[in-house]
């Protein structure tokens, strides 16, 4: 029940003390201790996908978090600026929804005009320049957005998200915000003069937001293709005198080949002429940083740059600050980069026993800017809405049907029975698509759902499901469901047959795609290659990983048809399943997954969400596989009843290893 306010007094002390070692540790950037006089260093900072952690606090689990949180990272802010001689801040976007004080702000507190939201508060503290929106800005509807960004003491910019319908040229959308900024910011050269140099700051979101969030954009907003936008805008800004174009891009980094309205296309934005560096995010990943970019033409981990360019991706929830550090030299009247170095600096570092140990105390400016609110959340979250019978807990979501998942079915499944009661569907046999969110992955091994049997609060639905996502339906036959699982069994490697100990979980696809699907009975054969790729292209059509799909003790019709409830993301066409769209769309619910979930548990009184063991792994003898989960897991193996899994030993980055007999 501890607050980061009330932290003991020793937890504080210790972590003063790191900051004090920290600040006799600053020293200035290379660039700025050899710059001559016709020389400037510039450092640009980014945060990026704070999503409304201001505070080093996981309100899921109800205790303080060192590895997240701007109140830290404003700390960081701090000792960088005394590296530099010139800085300037910006956010790259995903800081209003993402946690249960985004949630208590939009759907408890609300925010009349004139609000300022505390993630607003905090970022006001810290003297940010310009910043721009990510997908997660539009969660809780246009209205709620306008009202929090007004609340902040800087411009946002966005060139690619139009009012209407697309013009024939770019540069005459009506755009709702500008679609980029050009500071005039003085700088001091290696001489220690003064001298102005214009900084333009262009910004773009994922077109994708309007399959994300059609319930908040149909017939209002439109998108467009994000390098189509930068081509188009930077001339522009090029005409009206900045010296150097900083791209905001919250977009992450995709090597695959272009594509229209790409998702994650910084790449191909730091390729644009006229662009000098790039600040990416969204993908929740470190740039430049570990094994996840190699192979990536034109991508460098190491130096940090995109089509030579400097580029950074700043983590996620405040765990790192973004740096590119500009050598600037005067080119006339104007000026241009000579060296540039890009860098993502954490908040904290795990000893050698991946203990997390925090590099920085907060900053109480922050602290005392979100106070109010954060205490808020703390009670809003502690409020219980039933009791569960049973553990809930994701250690094993990947591998074996889980009661985590398994109670966002019964929830979803109760609830569009009654939406449906009185319609054309009314008839039809109902299933639920629910997949695990937290599964420890690049979240790291905290990030498990566990909540014990007893008192169920708001948190712990939260806990639950992530996102504020809403209730919808489809309607579709049964080889479009074995292939919706078909898609979902990407999930896992192929596996030889008699292969001991080989890794089963492919890294590269997302545990949110990982979709159970309740109402039906199936074994998953990884022995097989899987069918689709991560991004639902058609790899082997004679693929069939999934065996002995069953509907009602039967092997399922392919043409029988199936309502299947799920959420706005999928039903929409996230995670590009096949033939799953709006098209098949047949139900949009008012109504949060989330608000579901508490209204069900409300309902019932107690819960029992014991999984069903609906599916399982088909037999392969002799064969074994090995996953990671939290070494918590290992108290849960007895009750996993459908596999066999075996402690199999500590793993890497705290995580332990475990052994899955098929």
């Amino acid at each position: 029940m501890s607050s980061i306010l009330d932290l003991p007094s020793m937890s504080r002390r210790t972590l003063l003390q790191g900051l004090s070692a920290t600040a006799a540790l600053i020293v200035l950037h290379p660039f700025a201790a050899r710059a001559a006089g016709n020389q400037a260093h510039l450092r640009l900072m980014e945060t990026t996908d704070i999503h409304v952690n201001v505070f080093p606090y996981d309100y899921y689990a109800d205790k303080p978090n060192d590895t997240m949180g701007l109140t830290r990272t404003a700390t960081i802010i701090d000792n960088i600026r005394a590296e530099a001689t010139n800085s300037l801040l910006i956010d790259n976007g995903d800081v209003l929804q993402g946690n249960p004080m985004g949630d208590y702000m939009a759907y408890q507190h609300g925010m009349k005009d004139g609000d300022v939201h505390p993630v607003i508060k905090a970022m006001n503290t810290l003297g940010y320049e310009v910043g721009t929106l990510g997908n997660h800005e539009f969660n809780y509807g246009l209205d709620f957005m306008f009202k929090v960004l007004a609340g902040a003491n800087f411009p946002f910019v966005c060139a690619n998200l139009t009012k209407g319908q697309l013009a024939s040229d770019p540069t005459k959308d009506d755009l709702f915000f500008k679609p980029y900024r050009i500071i005039e910011k003085k700088i001091k050269d290696g001489a220690g003069n003064e001298s102005p140099v214009k900084i333009g700051f262009i910004g773009f979101v994922p077109p994708q937001i309007m399959l994300w969030d059609i319930k908040n954009l149909e017939g209002k907003a439109q998108t467009r293709d994000i390098v189509e936008a930068a081509k188009a805008w930077v001339p522009v800004m090029k005409a009206e005198g900045a010296d150097i174009v900083i791209a905001l891009s919250h977009s992450g980094i995709d090597g695959s080949a272009p594509s229209d309205k790409m998702e994650n296309a910084s790449l191909y934005v730091a390729a644009v002429p006229g662009i000098d560096a790039v600040f990416t995010g969204h993908q929740h990943l470190v740039f430049p940083g570990p094994k996840t970019w190699d192979g990536i033409k034109d991508a460098d981990p190491v130096k940090g740059t995109l089509h030579g360019k400097p580029a950074v991706m700043a983590g996620f929830w405040g765990s790192h600050l973004g740096l590119i550090d500009l050598l600037l030299e005067k080119d006339g009247n104007s000026w241009k980069i000579v060296d540039f170095t890009s860098e993502a600096r954490p908040i904290y570092h795990r000893d050698d026993k991946k203990k997390v140990i925090a590099d920085v105390a907060d900053k109480k400016e922050v602290v005392e800017a979100a106070k109010a609110e954060h205490e808020a959340t703390l009670t809003y979250v502690r409020t219980p809405v039933g009791k569960t019978s049973a553990p809930l807990y994701s250690y094993f979501a990947l591998v074996a049907d889980d009661p985590s998942v398994q109670i966002v079915s019964q929830a979803q499944v109760w609830y569009i029975k009654q939406m449906l009661k009185e319609t054309q569907y009314k008839d039809l046999p109902v299933l639920s698509a629910a997949a695990p969110f937290k599964c420890g992955g690049r979240n790291g091994v905290d990030y498990y759902t566990d909540v014990p049997a007893g008192n169920i609060a708001i948190k712990n639905v939260a806990d639950l499901y992530l996102y504020p996502n809403t209730v919808q339906a489809v309607v579709i036959n049964g080889a479009q469901v074995k292939n919706w699982l078909e898609m979902s069994a990407a999930m896992f490697n192929q596996v030889q047959s008699g292969a001991k100990d080989v890794a089963l979980l492919n890294d590269s696809f997302p545990s949110y795609n990982f979709d159970v699907i309740d109402g039906v009975t199936y074994q998953i054969d990884v022995s097989q290659p899987r069918r689709f790729s991560d991004d639902g292209k058609l790899l082997n059509a004679d693929a069939n990983r999934i065996q002995n799909l069953q509907f009602d003790g039967k092997p399922i019709d392919p043409a029988q048809k199936f309502v299947v409830v799920s959420n706005n993301y999928r039903a929409g066409g996230g995670g590009n399943f096949p033939e799953i769209g709006a098209d098949k769309v047949i139900y949009k619910a008012p109504d949060t997954n989330r608000d579901v979930i508490v209204r069900y548990v409300h309902e019932q009184g107690t819960i029992n969400p014991t999984a069903d063991g609906n599916w399982t792994f088909k037999p392969l003898p002799g064969t074994t596989v090995l996953f990671p989960s939290s070494p918590k897991a290992k108290d849960f193996l007895a009750e996993v009843k459908s596999v066999k899994i075996e402690d199999a030993g500590e793993g890497t980055d705290g995580f332990n290893n475990f052994r899955l007999v098929l």
